[in-house]
């Protein structure tokens, strides 16, 4: 091959891509777009001619081939977690208050700066490269599994596709459609007779999700990284603040939000989260909060993760938009336990970007605490920009004929009788809420088979609302067990479903099948129990240094099926549940009970039968724990038996950390090939040198 040609085409990758980055990531172009058009359409002409030219990071591999049949699911390599939400400075003080008292715990004083970062409404996506290569991006899904978009994430042209180190690492950030693309989007709807998106952030997470990847990008997405998730490099970086992260990730190449400000304390966040209340609606992306994060990293590791949120990091979401409406009719919902809840059917109106017709009421004291009537007209808003609710009655706008609501005394499902319970929130506020007691009600059953398959339960692929209740309606499933009796010759005949579809949902059920410890339990759905006591129960038992934890060890179990479930709480008080922090009496009374129920007991058994299995559960002993924890060890060289990546591996594993310089705090070195200035230093420093099969005898010692 002619050696100018290859030169040509490293040529045109290198300005098209330099064009990329300062036009998409910095905002400041240096070509035209016809001059980057007739540059890049010169450069796939060539690679076509040339195909052994073609790389994996070229920008004319950006847009896919063939459209996917469907997307797969990918385990994240760091699970992803959501942000908890506060609505005022009080309570931000109180997230801050409560990150002293931990702290203080461990005998650690702080004082607190903080990074603030805007809050962009958008798609969460989980970028993993390897060598400097994109090799996956994926959606958050439940944060643990995803799904796999990455031919639509290489259309986002702001995300580079090599970086500008050779170095492995996950990072996540937020996908987005810019506002003026959405009005693009829309007018071509219209005049296609299709249906208009409500915002920018339905627009965007429904574009990432098109199989066709040529439809991506058709729609130009832009996207902000904020957060580096896992170096796994051999050149592993380490930081002290968020701040420092920020300027390495813009190093890299990532666009991050350029809007970000340090502040000393939180009093002088308040004027900045005024001066975006004031301007998020005159920017080209959906702003909906901001994202307030302590600054220095060793705060961070310490203050560590609840069962679902950072605890180091908190969205303060800026007041919801508020619109009046109309009460036509309040109808009442069947909770899975039964819980009866009032829900104003509303005159349709527009808030926060979509259509609502329906409104929350929570409860009969709710009703009453705000006389709410039917024929009211109500002020509403989106609790926590998701939930709508009614927050006050405009009282002056009464005519004389408006009906008072009263709850009903039989379930309006299945005519069975209606309790009224006291309950207390974590809060400790009173009220009152009735539930259905009938154990044959359609409606509660229902709900506990949609909440069964949900994503964060075992999560079947396909089997959502309407199936369950088509399901339901024809006699073919009436509690959990039944869907793992379902076969292809009950599905197929059925409206809804052809051969594909029949098929598809078989093996979704077939795949749920295989589990964890958290999707059962949440799938179950005991009363109380949600995903951070779940997560809080399991890191009890898995510590034989707790009271719980030392029981489990004795027990002899390892929990990998249903029925073990049975055995293990069969031999758990309530006392026992309630040592547990972070748990109340009303969760460790629940768990308690649910577990001696018949009923319940014959449905993990039958789970078991029809092949349910979840990844063992390990009570780690003491030995195992503390066998390297607290060595610090520094690789060098080239290994030849293992990779960087598997060293790092073996030594985390073990409980020992990694580091990337050698220090006075460093324990072992240990050395391969070309060994440089590290194992001078090591020497030094006196400090122990292994070769690589010193290495691995120590590890097996």
């Amino acid at each position: 091959m002619d050696k100018n040609i290859k030169d040509r085409v490293e040529k045109l990758r290198k300005v098209i891509n330099e064009y990329r980055y300062r036009y998409h990531v910095l905002d400041d172009p240096t070509l035209t777009d016809q001059v980057y058009d007739s540059l890049t359409d010169e450069l796939r002409k060539l690679e076509k001619k040339y195909p052994e030219l073609k790389t994996f990071d070229s920008p004319t591999q950006r847009i896919g081939g063939e459209p996917l049949e469907k997307f797969e699911k990918v385990k994240h390599r760091v699970r992803q977690w959501s942000l908890n939400d506060v609505f005022s400075f009080e309570e931000l003080k109180d997230w801050e208050s409560r990150n002293r008292r931990i702290l203080e715990k461990k005998g650690i004083k702080s004082d607190f700066d903080y990074l603030v970062e805007l809050k962009i409404d958008g798609l969460k996506i989980i970028l993993d490269y390897d060598k400097g290569y994109l090799k996956q991006g994926a959606t958050r899904g439940d944060g643990v599994i995803g799904e796999k978009v990455t031919e639509n994430i290489k259309t986002i042209k702001s995300v580079p596709l090599k970086l500008e180190e050779n170095i492995n690492l996950t990072v996540t950030g937020e996908c987005w459609l810019p506002n003026k693309e959405l009005k693009r989007i829309n007018k071509e709807r219209r005049k296609k007779n299709l249906p208009e998106f409500v915002n920018s952030r339905n627009a965007g997470a429904g574009s990432m999700r098109q199989l066709d990847s040529k439809v991506a990008a058709s729609r130009n997405l832009d996207s902000y990284i904020y957060s580096l998730e896992e170096v796994r490099s051999n050149n592993g970086k380490e930081f002290k603040t968020q701040k420092e992260e920020l300027k390495f990730l813009i190093d890299l190449g990532f666009k991050i939000n350029k809007e970000y400000q340090y502040f000393e304390n939180l009093e002088k966040i308040k004027d900045f989260y005024q001066e975006w209340t004031d301007k998020k609606d005159h920017q080209p992306y959906g702003i909906d909060g901001l994202v307030i994060k302590i600054n220095f990293k060793k705060y961070q590791r310490e203050l560590g993760f609840t069962g679902k949120s950072p605890r180091f990091a908190i969205a303060w979401k800026f007041p919801p938009e508020r619109v009046t409406t109309q009460i036509k009719e309040i109808k009442i919902q069947i909770g899975r336990t039964g819980a009866l809840t009032p829900v104003a059917i509303l005159k349709p109106i527009s808030v926060a970007g979509s259509l609502v017709s329906r409104a929350t009421l929570h409860n009969e004291d709710e009703i009453i605490k705000k006389d709410i009537k039917i024929g009211d007209t109500v002020v509403i808003h989106k609790a926590g920009d998701i939930i709508p609710e009614v927050v006050e009655v405009l009282k002056k706008m009464r005519t004389g004929k408006e009906q008072d609501f009263r709850m009903p005394k039989k379930c309006p499902i299945c005519k069975g009788n209606v309790v009224r319970e006291k309950i207390a929130d974590s809060k400790k506020n009173v009220s009152s809420a009735h539930f259905c007691v009938s154990e044959n009600c359609f409606a509660i059953e229902r709900e506990r088979l949609i909440h069964f398959v949900s994503k964060k339960g075992l999560n079947i692929d396909g089997m959502g609302k309407k199936i369950v209740e088509q399901l339901m309606n024809e006699g073919l499933i009436s509690s959990v067990t039944d869907i793992f009796s379902l076969k292809f010759g009950d599905l197929k005949p059925l409206e809804r479903f052809a051969e594909k579809s029949a098929l598809n949902l078989i093996e979704a059920i077939k795949k749920s099948k295989q589990t964890t410890f958290e999707k059962l339990l949440f799938g179950l759905g005991i009363r109380h129990l949600g995903e951070e006591g779940i997560s809080l129960l399991r890191k009890e038992m898995e510590n034989n240094q707790t009271k719980l934890g030392s029981k489990y060890q004795k027990m002899g179990l390892e929990i990998s099926q249903p029925t073990d479930l049975i055995k293990f709480f069969g031999q758990i008080s309530k006392e026992d549940l309630f040592q547990i922090s972070g748990f109340g009496s009303r969760i460790a009374e629940s768990l308690n009970s649910w577990f001696k129920k018949r009923g319940n007991q014959i449905i993990l058994q039958k789970l078991e039968k029809r092949g349910v299995r979840m990844e063992k559960v390990l009570s780690k002993s003491q030995k195992e724990v503390k066998k390297l924890e607290g060595k610090v060890f520094v690789l060098t060289g080239l290994l030849e038996k293992l990779t960087r990546d598997e060293a790092k591996n073996l030594i985390k594993k073990e409980g020992g950390k990694v580091s990337s310089t050698v220090s006075k705090n460093t324990d072992f070195v240990v050395v391969g090939k070309n060994s440089g200035s590290k194992y001078k230093k090591a020497v030094e420093l006196n400090i122990r040198v292994l070769k690589e099969r010193e290495f691995l005898d120590f590890i097996k010692e």
